[in-house]
């Protein structure tokens, strides 16, 4: 698949994704949260969104992953 078909945001309920290029990821920022230990965890419903836009990643070809990082920042990864 040619990444460069792309889009650059992507809408999945009231989450956009903007795609980083550069690094092959669509990311977005939602709310900080914490577990029961008291480390982040990524917004359910952004999470959510993430694993649906694997979804509509998939059925497009591209082979693609959900991770969280800190500050409630999600990313979908699209692998070569």
């Amino acid at each position: 698949m040619n990444k460069q078909e792309l889009c650059e945001t992507v809408s999945v309920g009231s989450y956009d994704f903007e795609l980083n290029a550069e690094n092959n990821f669509y990311e977005c920022r939602g709310d900080v949260m914490y577990d029961n230990e008291h480390d982040e965890i990524p917004e359910p419903g952004l999470w959510k969104a993430a694993h649906k836009l694997v979804s509509i990643l998939q059925a497009d070809g591209y082979k693609s992953h959900v991770s969280h990082s800190e500050k409630g920042w999600v990313e979908v990864n699209i692998q070569d």
